[in-house]
């Protein structure tokens, strides 16, 4: 029997919390929570349906690592969207820089200012 019932957040490391929220906020839209409490270091929420990310602002144990290009072939959270070419157009006006999904399926990766991977899937 599965005791495991639902992702509640994914956690991101960033460097600069200003620049992830740019990214965040800016260029995906989304909004801060007001949930967040007060913790020993910065950082930011944001509910996505019923899930969460949380952008926590600490050292990265893996500064230096060289990931792949392609989003796909690196662990990555996955996050529907409405509108793929609408997002491509948000990404494209930012200089983000994405590619498409090599399954054939309307997705795209990119990532964030801190190199975390982001997989979108038109739903």
């Amino acid at each position: 029997m599965t005791i495991v019932t639902r992702l509640l957040h994914a956690s991101l490391l960033v460097d600069d919390l200003s620049d992830a929220r740019n990214f965040y906020e800016g260029v995906l839209g989304l909004s801060a929570s007001p949930q967040r409490p007060e913790m020993s270091f910065t950082g930011v929420w944001y509910d996505i349906g019923a899930c969460q990310i949380h952008l926590i602002c600490l050292p990265n144990p893996e500064t230096g690592l060289t990931r792949p290009e392609h989003g796909g072939r690196d662990r990555h959270i996955a996050l529907a969207v409405t509108d793929i070419s609408q997002l491509k157009a948000r990404l494209d006006n930012a200089g983000v820089a994405y590619t498409t999904s090599q399954s054939g399926r309307s997705a795209l990766f990119c990532r964030d200012p801190d190199g975390n991977a982001l997989e979108f899937v038109e739903s």
